[in-house]
């Protein structure tokens, strides 16, 4: 775009960084805003719109705006639409094309588990002629920085919207290389995947993490991930604590979620309610 283009998680791609984030579990546009504003070391937030608490219709157009308010140095908002990957009919490109047009840098999309499913994401993704989404909301480029015009946004959308699906199935996983190598004429393509260890740890048929996943859940993590890197594209991994998320950094992944809101509140919450009555709190919190 002609003007500033505020896209920290792009950037970090650019850059071969480690791009760290957090998952917005919980709504309301002050939470979003407060999260989003934590740390300057946050690249980026997703706001879950399947299993967290967030309508897709106004919640995460309302969450995208409070965090594109905080500025050049705000973190890149993603949305993860509540429809699967399994969809691969074209039927919930709405909600792809309702994130974007809200002002979303990416969107993430469960349970993709077939080349045809990914390819039809990428096309819901992709203005023509990559793809089929739709153009004409006025709002859009409002939320993607001072003085971003419409003109600006149409020209440079399918190059800056990030699009990665989930592998969290063992059909996922057989299909990995062609999920990876999703494309057509025009540059159709995704930009990596993000691996759900919960449900991917469930569908191989093992407990999921605790607060590790299982050592063969692990093995097909890093299959994951050295695969996606044979096929140059991103890997990312949810993580639910700093120390998990700097271990997966030095392993190589390039986009890692630290924490959820909700997570961290309870926990902050816990510890100094066990400080102010002098005892510890070695309780150990499941999943999110």
């Amino acid at each position: 775009m002609a003007t500033a283009l505020t896209h920290p998680l792009l950037h970090a791609f650019r850059a071969a960084k480690p791009a760290f984030g957090i998952w917005l579990t919980l709504p309301g546009a002050f939470n979003a805003r407060a999260a989003a504003s934590a740390s300057p070391h946050l690249s980026w937030v997703v706001i879950d719109c399947e299993h967290g608490m967030t309508s897709l219709h106004t919640g995460a157009g309302e969450l995208i705006a409070a965090v594109a308010g905080l500025g050049p140095d705000a973190p890149s908002a993603l949305v993860r639409i509540p429809a699967t990957g399994p969809c691969a009919d074209g039927s919930v490109s709405w909600q792809i094309k309702y994130v974007l047009d809200q002002g979303a840098r990416g969107v993430v999309v469960p349970m993709v588990s077939t080349r045809a499913q990914a390819a039809s994401v990428v096309a819901a993704a992709r203005f023509p002629p990559q793809g089929i989404r739709g153009f004409g909301n006025p709002f859009t480029q409002l939320a993607w920085g001072p003085g971003v015009s419409a003109a600006d946004y149409l020209a440079r959308a399918n190059e800056s919207v990030l699009v990665l699906v989930q592998i969290e199935t063992r059909e996922g996983v057989e299909n990995l290389d062609d999920i990876l190598s999703t494309a057509a004429d025009g540059g159709m393509r995704t930009d990596g995947v993000l691996i759900g260890p919960y449900d991917l740890s469930l569908s191989l048929g093992f407990p999921p993490p605790s607060p590790d996943p299982h050592p063969e859940v692990e093995k097909t993590i890093q299959q994951i991930l050295a695969s996606s890197h044979a096929k140059n594209k991103k890997c990312a991994l949810f993580c639910t604590s700093g120390a998990q998320a700097a271990k997966r950094a030095k392993e190589g992944f390039d986009m890692i979620n630290v924490t959820t809101d909700s997570g961290s509140m309870a926990e902050g919450l816990a510890r100094h309610l066990s400080e102010a009555v002098g005892t510890t709190n070695d309780k150990q919190r499941f999943g999110y």
